[in-house]
This record gives structure tokens, sequence and C-alpha cells, in this order.
């Protein structure tokens, strides 16, 4: 029974701390995460108001544009991976500054914005400006299905 009882030693302690520090350090050497560039912008949808791309500059932009805004923490692992990760996907799926190419999934965002599957909530949690209340919500998936709900190829595209 008593050996379920003792408390490691300080030695333990330190060793298991020094570990961490060193992965921690190690880990900064890995090259995923750095490449945070923003690719120039081509062209936009062609907005039904400006309100609504003010919403989704909000919300939208830092993962669904070349366009982002990469915050002091996304050049620290482990965290820079997930960042990048969620932007070069989210850059896959719907990009509002490439306009000029296919966007297969522009017609499910409002979908999507009004089911409260976006933006996501990790980003939320970070991004308070993300944090949209109900009616901005819902203002945000009308545009989008205003903008983007019928095919983009036939939207008419603004060039910035």
């Amino acid at each position: 029974m008593e050996l379920f009882m003792r408390v490691p030693s300080r030695r333990f302690w330190v060793t298991g701390s020094l570990v961490l520090v060193l992965a921690f350090v190690a880990i900064q050497l890995v090259p995923y995460g750095r490449d945070q560039v923003n690719p120039s912008v081509g062209a936009e949808p062609g907005w039904d108001s400006p309100d609504t791309r003010a919403l989704a500059k909000l919300a939208c932009f830092d993962c669904h544009s070349n366009e982002t805004e990469w915050p002091a923490y996304s050049r620290i692992a482990p965290v820079s991976w997930l960042i990048q990760r969620d932007v070069f996907e989210g850059r896959a799926v719907l990009n509002f500054s490439e306009w000029q190419r296919t966007q297969e999934k522009a017609t499910e965002a409002a979908e999507e914005v009004l089911e409260g599957e976006m933006p996501l909530r990790m980003y939320q949690l970070m991004h308070a400006h993300a944090r949209l209340s109900t009616a901005d919500r819902e203002r945000l998936a009308r545009g989008l299905e205003k903008t983007l709900g019928r095919r983009p190829e036939e939207a008419a595209r603004v060039e910035r």
C-alpha cells in the first residue's frame, strides 16, 4: 500500500519540466506553420451590400480570403500548425479573394453561418469580433445568400 502513496521526488519534477521545455523549443524548429503569407487579392464576389462584406470580413476573412491577419501567437508551434492548416483548408473551400476561380462550396456558406457551424468555435474563442449576435448572424447569412446563393460563375465579379 505504501508504494501508491509515494510522492514523486523533486528530481522527477525538475527532469520532467526540463524535458517539456526542450520539447517545446524543439517543435519551434518544425518548418510547418511558418508559411504565413497572403497571396495577392484577385477578384471578390459582387457583394449585395457593404454591410455584408463588413460582416464577412469580421467573421470569415481570416480563413476564407487572402487578407488573413496573422496574430503573434500564430507563429508559435503547435498553435501555428493548427492555424495554418485551418487557413489553408478554409481558402481551399471558399476564398473571397479569388472569385476568379470556381468556388464550389460558396452556396453553402449562408447555411453554415445560420446553423452556427461557421465561424468555428475555436476561432471565436480567440477572436471576439467573430462572435456575431443572432441578428448579425442572420444578416450575414441573408447577405451571403444574396451574394453567393447563385452559382459563382454567374455572380457579378468585382475587381480590386
